[in-house]
C-alpha cells in the first residue's frame, strides 16, 4: 500500500468516524429526551382533565344530596304536588345553563310527578340498572352510566326522597347531567392530540371531536388494559382507535372535597409519528450534513495526501540517484514503505539534529513570549498615555466637527479603560509587600469618600457614613485598604442609576474592625455571592472580573476576611473585617 493511500485512510477515518458516531449518539439522546418530555406532557395534561372532570361530577352530586333535603321535595310526602315543584325545578335547570338536560320528581310508583320539562308529567320511568353507587352528605345516590353516541346523552343521578322522621322511601329525584359538557371540556383540552375518557372496565365514555368526528362507533379499548397501569405515559398499539402506535397519557384525579371519584380515567392519544417528527426531521438534516462532510472530507483528504506523498516520492527518486553515485549526501529513509530505501544511519542522524533544533526553537519562544508579556504589561501604559493625552490636545483645536469630537471620546474612554484593565492585572499578579503603618479608619474612610467626590456629585449618590466603632486605630497599609474602600465604593457606583444611596459602617466585633459598605442596587443574587470573589467572573457589561478579587487579596493579606450579602435596601452588603485593632491609648 503507498503512502497516499494510507494518508488518505486515515484522514477519512478521522474526519467521518467521529462525526458519525456523535450525530449517531446526538440523535439517540435527542430523541430519548423529547419522548420523555412528550410523555410527561401528556401525563400532566391527563391528570388535569381527569381532575376537572372529578370536580364536576363532585359538584352535581353535591347538588343531588343538597337538593334532595329541600322542604319543596317534601310535597311529594304528603301528595301535594302541583306546579310549584315543576317551576322550581325549571328554576334550577334555567340557572344552571343547562348543565342539567332535564330534572324531574318521580313518586313510588315510578310516575314523573314534577318536572322540568312539562312533557314528562305522568310519563312511567322504569327501573334502570345502576352503574355507580355514590354516598354524599348522607344520602344514597345512584349513577345510571351515559351511552355515547345517543342522541340524547346524560348522565342520571338519582337521589331517593325519605321524610325527616322515617327512612322510608317515598320518591326519587333524577338529575339529567348534560354528557355533551364532557365531550365539550375534552375538545377545549385535547388541542391537536385526541382525547378519551373511560370507565374502569376500559369502556370509553367520552372523546374528542378528531375522534367523534372520524365515525368512530366509541369502541371500548379493553384490550389496552388501563385498570392494570398507573398514571403515566406508554407506548401502545392504536387500535382501534388509530391505525398505528401512540404515544398514551394517563391521568386519574385526586380526591376533591372528599370525593373519590368513580374510576375515571383521561387518557391523552398522540401518533409516536407526529410526536416525534421533529426529531425525525433533525435526522433528516443530520443525514445531509454527513454526507456534505464526507463529500468534502473526500475531496480534501485526496488533496491533502497527494501533497504529502508527491515530497516521499520525490525523496525516493533522489535516494535512487544517490545510489548511482550521482549525490554525495545521504537523505534518511522511513521506516517502511516507498522512502525504506534510504539508509537508516543517516534517518537517526537527521533525526536527532531536527529534534534538537525544535527543542531549542521551541525553548527560545517560550522564552521570548514570557518576556514580552512581562515587557508589554509594563510599556502598554505609556502609549495608552500619549493616545489620551494626544486625544485631549485635539480636544481643545478650534473648528472640529462633531463626529471627530465623538470619535475623540471614544479614543480617551477606551485608552482609560485599556489603562485600568493593565493596572487591575498588575495588582492581581504581582501584588506588592505590605506597608504596615498604625490608621484611623475613619479618617481613611472619609478620605476615600473624598476622592469619588466629583463623580458621585455628578450622579447625586448619596453617602451615608455610619461611623459608630470606637477603637478606630489599625495596623494596615493604608495605601491598599484604601485601594480596598475604593473598589467597593466604586463596584457599587458601577450598578446604582442617579440618586442611589451607599452606606458605610464601621463598628467593632470579637476584636475585629468591621467596615460594611451597602447599596439599593438590584444586588447579587443568592447563587452568585459565593463566585463574586473569583477571578474574571463579573455580572456588569464591560467588567473584568478583578476588582474584587484584589480586594479579597489584599484583605487576606492583613489576616482578614470580606464576605457579601444582601442589604437592607435590598441591594448588595460587603463587609470587610480587619483583625486587632489599636486601642486610642496606644496610637501615635
Amino acid at each position: 500500500m503507498t503512502i497516499r493511500k494510507t494518508l488518505l485512510r486515515a484522514f477519512l477515518m478521522i474526519g467521518l468516524v467521529p462525526a458519525i458516531l456523535l450525530a449517531a449518539l446526538a440523535f439517540v439522546k435527542a430523541r430519548a429526551a423529547m419522548q420523555e418530555e412528550i410523555e410527561r406532557n401528556l401525563t400532566s395534561q391527563a391528570q388535569a382533565v381527569a381532575a376537572d372532570i372529578n370536580k364536576i361530577l363532585f359538584e352535581r352530586l353535591q347538588n343531588g344530596a343538597t337538593w334532595s333535603t329541600l322542604e319543596v321535595m317534601q310535597d311529594l310526602q304528603v301528595q301535594d304536588v302541583d306546579k310549584r315543584l315543576s317551576n322550581f325545578l325549571a328554576k334550577l335547570q334555567s340557572g344552571y345553563g343547562g348543565v342539567y338536560s332535564r330534572l324531574a320528581v318521580l313518586d313510588r310508583q315510578r310516575l314523573v310527578v314534577a318536572s322540568s320539562a312539562p312533557h314528562m308529567l305522568g310519563q312511567h320511568i322504569g327501573q334502570q340498572q345502576p352503574w355507580k353507587h355514590v354516598t354524599m352528605a348522607g344520602a344514597e345516590l345512584t349513577l345510571e352510566r351515559p351511552r355515547p353516541g345517543d342522541g340524547d346523552t346524560a348522565l342520571t343521578i338519582a337521589v331517593p326522597l325519605t321524610t325527616q322522621f322515617s327512612p322510608d322511601v317515598w320518591g326519587e329525584l333524577r338529575l339529567s347531567f348534560d354528557w355533551a359538557q364532557i365531550d365539550h371540556l375534552l375538545d377545549g383540552a385535547a388541542g391537536t392530540h385526541s382525547m378519551v375518557l373511560v370507565d374502569e372496565d376500559g369502556t370509553v365514555l367520552a372523546a374528542s371531536r378528531t375522534l367523534r368526528q372520524s365515525g368512530m362507533s366509541l369502541p371500548g379499548i379493553e384490550s389496552w388494559h388501563v385498570r392494570q397501569r398507573p398514571d403515566g405515559a406508554f407506548l401502545h398499539d392504536g387500535s382501534p382507535l388509530l391505525k398505528q402506535q401512540v404515544l398514551v397519557g394517563l391521568g386519574r384525579a385526586p380526591g376533591y372535597g372528599g370525593f373519590a371519584g368513580i374510576g375515571l380515567s383521561a387518557l391523552v392519544i398522540e401518533p409516536q409519528r407526529e410526536a416525534l417528527a421533529p426529531v425525525q426531521h433533525m435526522a433528516e438534516i443530520s443525514l445531509a450534513i454527513l454526507a456534505t462532510l464526507a463529500l468534502l472530507t473526500i475531496l480534501i483528504a485526496r488533496s491533502v495526501s497527494g501533497t504529502i506523498a508527491q515530497p516521499l516520492a520525490s525523496l525516493t527518486a533522489y535516494t535512487r540517484r544517490y545510489k548511482l553515485g550521482q549525490d554525495p549526501h545521504l537523505v534518511p529513509p522511513p521506516a517502511h514503505g516507498e522512502v525504506g530505501e534510504l539508509g537508516e544511519a543517516f534517518h537517526q542522524m537527521m533525526q536527532e539534529i531536527d529534534e534538537a533544533r525544535l527543542g531549542l526553537v521551541h525553548a527560545s519562544k517560550l522564552a521570548m513570549i514570557g518576556e514580552m508579556a512581562s515587557v508589554i504589561i509594563h510599556e502598554v501604559r505609556t502609549p495608552l498615555g500619549i493616545l489620551r493625552s494626544s486625544a485631549q490636545i485635539l480636544r481643545r483645536e478650534a473648528g472640529l466637527s462633531i463626529q471627530g469630537l465623538e470619535l475623540l471620546g471614544f479614543i480617551e474612554s477606551e485608552t482609560e479603560r485599556l489603562n485600568r484593565l493593565v493596572s487591575t492585572i498588575l495588582d492581581s499578579a504581582r501584588p506588592r509587600p505590605l506597608r504596615l503603618t498604625t490608621v484611623d479608619m475613619h479618617v481613611l474612610v472619609r478620605q476615600t469618600v473624598q476622592m469619588l467626590a466629583a463623580q458621585l456629585d455628578q450622579r447625586q449618590i448619596l453617602i451615608e457614613k455610619k461611623l459608630d466603632a470606637t477603637d478606630v486605630w489599625v495596623l494596615c497599609d493604608s495605601e491598599q485598604i484604601t485601594q480596598v474602600l475604593l473598589n467597593l465604593i466604586h463596584n457599587a457606583l458601577q450598578v446604582l442609576p442617579n440618586g442611589g444611596t451607599v452606606q458605610i459602617t464601621s463598628y467593632q466585633s470579637d476584636e475585629r474592625f468591621m467596615i460594611e459598605i451597602a447599596d439599593d442596587g438590584p444586588g447579587i443574587p443568592a447563587m452568585e455571592r459565593s463566585r463574586v470573589f473569583e477571578a474574571f467572573f463579573f455580572q456588569r457589561e464591560g467588567g473584568v472580573g478583578l476588582g474584587l478579587a484584589i480586594v479579597q487579596q489584599i484583605v487576606q493579606a492583613h489576616g482578614g476576611e470580606v464576605t457579601v450579602d444582601a442589604s437592607e435596601f435590598g441591594g448588595a452588603r460587603f463587609i470587610v473585617a480587619l483583625p486587632h485593632p489599636i486601642h486610642n491609648r496606644t496610637a501615635p
